[in-house]
């Protein structure tokens, strides 16, 4: 599985990207499905509580999965995105299995 990472209006860094990656690794160990994931990482000036933003877009058969999370930390935001995605793809295998 490839991830590409895109950090909007905030700097880049190689602890959030390796934490996500790690993240991104085992979801694709449990859904072998999944053949990659756009992750952008912005940070909204306007959103003073939290402002961190995390979205994951996860290409794999059928239609892309899509998760958003807004939270006060990056790290945070990252978890509750791939929870997210998670109960998504739980759902999507379920259809596979059925046909």
């Amino acid at each position: 599985m490839t991830v590409n990472f895109q950090y909007v209006n905030t700097d880049v860094s190689e602890t959030l990207s390796a934490f996500i990656t790690e993240k991104l690794e085992k979801l694709a160990n449990k859904f072998e499905f999944i053949i990659s994931a756009q992750v952008y990482i912005k940070h909204d000036d306007k959103d003073h509580k939290a402002g961190k933003i995390c979205n994951i877009e996860l290409s794999l058969p059928g239609p892309r999965i899509f998760a958003t999370s807004n939270e006060r930390e990056y790290e945070l935001a990252a978890s509750e995105t791939i929870n997210d995605l998670t109960r998504q793809l739980k759902k999507r295998k379920q259809v596979y299995k059925t046909h």
